[in-house]
């Protein structure tokens, strides 16, 4: 059946390029999206300062990639300020939708905020849920292309991102019809990829990752596989640390929260990546230091009650090495079991064994920087929220010929000054501080 859909996509891909080329540029100039390595040196795709705007359809408006990207950013640069707003509007498509037509769109939800940087993932709802309709891949193109010149056009030196768009789950249930509507995604995803050749852009596929953890979650736990995008559009928490990942991944974003190995036989660091340690007392029975690190780990929605799904992404991706690498490594230990104590709090027992080979404190919740970290999440969704209630239930609805009324407007400043204050908690909760840890032989 695989190999069935990938030779109906590969057929598709040819009718529609042979249809509806879209003019490569030269080699040089081809944009390379593949899987990141271990370590990115180069700078991070966001500046200081950057003000980002999410654009895009109801996958945008769930705010929960967007919302995984945000808190990556203020959690691993916490030193530095990025504004982030998210104008996602379910339904939309490259001409617009229930939030008004595509130019109405542009000036009111991207253009108002004067964005450095833009993402935009349309395409799900363009392609009509259906096979294949060359009539709409040529509305598609075109009107992509109006977004792109009127950015460009409006907003001189922004750099824009471009996702392809997510999977349409055909891998847990039938496909509806020959091929599925995910082989029309795909070939979605491919003008995507041509139109960021071709305008110099970023481009993140946000659709074969997770069309890969849907094989390998139907392989793995197949009561489970359905629950990572359960209506087969709107990804859960799971599915959406891919698609957040693969924008994360194009970005360049650094794979490290920090890197600890201490050598217990001699009594050295022998690596503080990210980190500094200080108060060193190791020995092979035990170790005691105190770490500041540069940055938080990556707050996601781990509780495997309320998010199974998202554990099993964990387990079946790259995304945590990748974009969530905080191990601690402790060598020459005698054999045993220690207890990893922070701030006077017991986190966790490992065996010297484990200790040996490095521990991913990133997947310890009691963790008190993870503690941190979630409160930091905590309050990146209370300021999206306040500005989703601004935007969609009191600017939209109460806007007539561009203008508002004094009551309105009162409105609107006193939300804005709560995210405001929602904002300036969450760079104040990013902050890293110091801890103190110990390993205990039990």
């Amino acid at each position: 059946m695989k190999q069935c859909r990938s030779l109906l996509w590969m057929a598709l891909l040819t009718v529609v390029a042979t249809i509806f080329p879209i003019a490569p540029l030269p080699a040089a100039q081809a944009l390379w999206t593949g899987p990141a390595p271990t370590k990115r040196h180069a700078a991070f795709y966001l500046k200081d300062g950057d003000r980002v705007v999410f654009y895009g359809d109801s996958i945008t408006e769930q705010h929960l990639y967007t919302t995984y990207i945000e808190s990556y950013c203020v959690t691993r640069f916490p030193k530095k300020h990025f504004t982030f707003v998210n104008s996602g509007w379910g339904g939309d498509r490259v001409t617009g939708g229930g939030g008004g037509p595509i130019d109405v769109r542009l000036q009111r939800d991207v253009l108002a905020y004067k964005p450095t940087v833009v993402t935009i993932c349309l395409g799900m709802n363009d392609g009509g849920y259906r096979p294949f309709d060359p009539d709409l891949y040529a509305t598609y193109v075109g009107g992509y292309r109006h977004i792109l010149d009127t950015l460009l056009r409006e907003l001189p030196g922004v750099r824009i991102t471009l996702l392809t768009p997510p999977a349409f789950d055909d891998v847990t249930r039938a496909p509806g019809f020959p091929g599925g509507y995910n082989a029309t995604l795909l070939a979605y995803g491919e003008a995507v990829r041509e139109l960021g050749r071709e305008y110099g852009l970023v481009v993140a596929d946000t659709n074969t990752p997770l069309i890969a953890l849907l094989d390998r979650a139907e392989t793995r736990d197949k009561e489970l596989a359905p629950k990572i995008i359960p209506d087969r559009v709107h990804p859960a928490p799971g599915g959406h640390l891919a698609m957040a990942a693969a924008v994360l991944k194009a970005w360049n974003a650094p794979d490290t929260v920090a890197d600890i190995e201490i050598d217990a036989g001699s009594g050295q660091i022998v690596r503080q990546e990210d980190t500094h340690l200080s108060d060193l007392h190791a020995a092979p029975t035990g170790v005691r230091f105190t770490h500041t690190d540069g940055a938080l780990p990556w707050p996601l929605d781990r509780d495997p009650n309320k998010n199974p799904e998202m554990a099993l992404a964990l387990q079946l991706t790259d995304d945590e090495p990748a974009l969530d690498h905080f191990i601690l490594a402790v060598t020459h230990l005698q054999d045993g079991s220690y207890t990893l104590r922070v701030d006077g709090h017991d986190v966790g027992i490992f065996s010297s064994a484990d200790l040996q080979h490095g521990i991913d404190l990133a997947a310890l919740p009691d963790l008190p920087s993870n503690r941190q970290a979630q409160e930091v999440l905590s309050l990146t969704r209370q300021h999206n929220q306040l500005h989703f209630r601004r935007w969609r239930e009191v600017q939209v609805p109460h806007t007539t010929n561009g203008t508002v009324d004094a009551a309105t407007q009162h409105t609107l400043d006193d939300l804005d000054a709560q995210a405001a204050e929602a904002v300036r908690k969450q760079h104040a909760a990013a902050q890293p501080v110091s801890h103190q840890v110990e390993l205990v032989h039990t």
